[in-house]
């Protein structure tokens, strides 16, 4: 039985993954800062964790946990994310610093600290945003959240090539538009042609087989951006 592990968990995708791996009989570390909806405070297979990624503390809290209850990770789904909406001459240092430290330096101190666990075939995939592609549409207001996905872009890519011998495997899905509470604060009003479950299904199936065709690849994902 693999071990999971999934970040960004109490809503949108990250939810509607956690239901498919546990219909599907795996065990899943569920990371979110909130808590999971009563209605999936009880999916089989899932240890849930309020959990700040942004927090060093709580990632050695989780690393105590793995070594003791899991011994490996296999596949990791680092989701969560943030996303400040503002107009670029108001953007301070402190938002530009918020937004990279969610999207990119607590991914990176994640993974850092979860290299013991990983093993050859192991796969690490990192939710990121079309908004980070070189040449992709780009919109007013989310300057910080681009770049911050341009960044996770390219440290998926670097760690793929440093790792390419021992595992895990990297990739990087870069989302189109989805409905989630996410999509909403970056556009009001507008309504995405997928929804989370839809989405949470195709990254459930890339995360399971993807890394024996791609490795250190950044994949848009993206039937629509507005």
């Amino acid at each position: 039985m693999k071990n999971i592990l999934i970040t960004g968990t109490s809503s949108g995708i990250g939810l509607e993954l956690l239901k498919i791996y546990s219909k599907n009989g795996f065990k899943i570390i569920s990371l979110s800062r909130s808590n999971l909806p009563e209605s999936e405070s009880k999916l089989i297979g899932v240890k849930h964790i309020n959990f700040d990624i942004s927090k060093n503390e709580n990632i050695e809290t989780l690393i105590d946990l793995i070594k003791n209850e899991y011994k490996s990770i296999d596949i990791v789904i680092n989701n969560a994310g943030k996303l400040i909406n503002k107009p670029f001459e108001e953007l301070t240092k402190d938002d530009f610093y918020s937004v990279f430290d969610i999207n990119v330096f607590s991914v990176a101190y994640l993974i850092q600290k979860l290299l013991p666990f990983f093993n050859i075939d192991s796969h690490v995939v990192n939710i990121s945003s079309i908004g980070g592609v070189i040449g992709s549409s780009k919109f007013p207001g989310l300057a910080a959240y681009s770049a911050s996905k341009g960044a996770l872009n390219i440290l998926t890519e670097v760690l793929a090539e440093e790792y390419k011998e021992s595992g895990p495997k990297f990739n990087s899905l870069s989302l189109g538009s989805v409905n989630t509470p996410m999509l909403k604060k970056a556009f009001p009003g507008y309504e995405a042609q997928v929804d989370p479950d839809e989405m949470a299904s195709y990254i459930y199936n890339f995360a399971n087989t993807g890394s024996k065709l791609f490795n250190g690849k950044v994949i848009p994902v993206s039937s629509s951006t507005p």
